[in-house]
């Protein structure tokens, strides 16, 4: 019924054009196409169909192609699009390169990249250069070189690429965002946020990783192996970025990073496989928990955690403070103090808050959305990429922003390779930050 309930959504958004009462346009002023989008999709893994799921729920869009190089990814996949009445699409399949041609195509407007993370970057570039709109997972890049290969190509291309940071549009994020907007914390300070979630089951097939295994333990391990810096810092840092207004006013402008020793993937394939496992004394080279301070050019602080290795429960800790209260929330704590609202110098549950700051965005399409993944803030990503193409605009999550989110990696790897030493982040936007206004969910009438 949720499914029903959003297709009727999405075909009743189609016919009313560009009303405002209706669709996000006021952000951009311009009048969206009625034709169906064209959007093919090179990965269609577990994330991938995550996506495809999503778009084949839309009477506004078409899936001409499709890309992978694991046969039963596609298969599955074929099987989803013929399950919602889709036109089958044609497959490209043959070699790790067989997505450069079907960025050859003259029918596909967009593409949707859900692939290992060391495509990431290469792909979206592709992409752009083809002139077509590109969607693509976190983290979008793994070096500084390939942070400034997004900007740059999107510079010079003028094509846009989308960096598909779900938890920006996730319910309690856009409330605690509205309430950074309404000033209910004051001038902002500190926050804190990461990525703390045991990944043990998702980068082993019982003690296995590499060739043979399934899923993400075929190539995500890898990283804890050869890196030690936060791979993944995009879901904790892009909601934050979003308040503090990265390169809509304010910037990151240096980091620091340290790593604990690596202790959690040993123990897990002891326990997996035996203390004889030929990959029982591994040498790891991620550190169990990375610790990265980052500074910006307004004056606040933002501690990031990445801590993947260990047994725990999942959170994204985050915290934001200002000068009138704080806030600290996720799945299993939602807790608030604001001055002169808070009884005495404790803690408030902030069901009510949550409520009050609801953000438009939440109360105009949260029905349609709670059935599309992670609790409905897929449906919100997905739902801005397509709308971006139709519209013709830069999304609302950019370049700079796929590029400065990312840089977390590199520079954390840096730092943590010279004891700590601060790490300079490049300012992306050229100088642009100081005069550019936000534009991510700024109201309830634009994406």
């Amino acid at each position: 019924m949720k499914d029903l309930k959003r297709r009727d959504f999405i075909k009743t958004t189609a016919i009313a054009g560009a009303g405002m009462t209706v669709l996000p346009t006021a952000g951009f002023g311009k009048k969206k196409s009625s034709k169906k989008v064209a959007i093919g999709f090179i990965g269609v893994g577990g994330r991938g169909r995550s996506h495809l799921r999503n778009i084949l729920l839309r009477d506004d869009v078409v899936v001409p192609a499709i890309c992978d190089i694991d046969p039963e990814a596609i298969k599955h996949s074929l099987a989803l699009i013929e399950k919602h009445g889709h036109k089958k699409p044609e497959v490209y399949s043959e070699g790790e390169f067989a997505w450069e041609k079907m960025l050859e195509r003259d029918d596909i407007e967009g593409v949707i990249i859900s692939t290992p993370w060391l495509w990431h970057t290469r792909m979206s570039v592709g992409a752009m250069k083809a002139g077509k709109y590109a969607g693509v997972e976190v983290s979008a890049a793994n070096t500084m070189e390939e942070c400034w290969d997004l900007v740059n190509t999107y510079e010079e291309t003028g094509t846009p690429v989308m960096i598909l940071e779900n938890v920006c549009y996730r319910r309690d994020v856009l409330a605690v965002l509205n309430m950074v907007r309404q000033n209910l914390f004051g001038e902002l300070i500190h926050a804190r946020c990461g990525y703390q979630h045991d990944l043990r089951h998702v980068k082993f097939t019982g003690a296995e990783f590499g060739p043979g295994s399934h899923g993400e333990a075929r190539w995500r391990t890898q990283h804890s192996l050869k890196r030690n810096g936060d791979v993944y810092p995009t879901h904790g840092l892009g909601p934050i970025a979003t308040m503090m207004d990265i390169n809509r006013g304010n910037r990151f402008t240096s980091l620091t990073s340290v790593a604990t020793k690596a202790r959690g993937l040993n123990a897990h394939i002891v326990k997996q496989g035996g203390k004889d496992h030929p990959n029982a004394n591994i040498k790891w080279r991620q550190g169990d928990v990375i610790t990265t301070t980052i500074e910006t050019a307004m004056g606040e602080s933002i501690i990031v955690t990445h801590d993947c290795n260990l047994p725990r429960p999942y959170s994204l800790g985050f915290r934001v403070q200002g000068v009138q209260g704080i806030t600290e929330f996720d799945y299993h704590t939602r807790r608030i103090h604001v001055e002169g609202q808070t009884k005495g110098h404790g803690w408030e549950d902030m069901k009510e808050y949550l409520k009050k700051y609801d953000h438009p965005l939440w109360k105009r399409w949260g029905e349609y959305a709670s059935g599309s993944g992670h609790g409905g803030m897929d449906f919100f990503v997905d739902h801005a990429f397509v709308e971006s193409i139709k519209r013709k605009v830069n999304p609302p999550l950019d370049a700079y922003d796929a590029a400065a989110w990312s840089a977390v990696t590199p520079l954390s790897e840096a730092s943590i390779e010279n004891n700590g030493a601060p790490q300079e982040f490049p300012d992306f936007t050229r100088g642009r930050w100081v005069t550019n206004q936000p534009i991510f969910a700024v109201n309830g009438d634009e994406y």
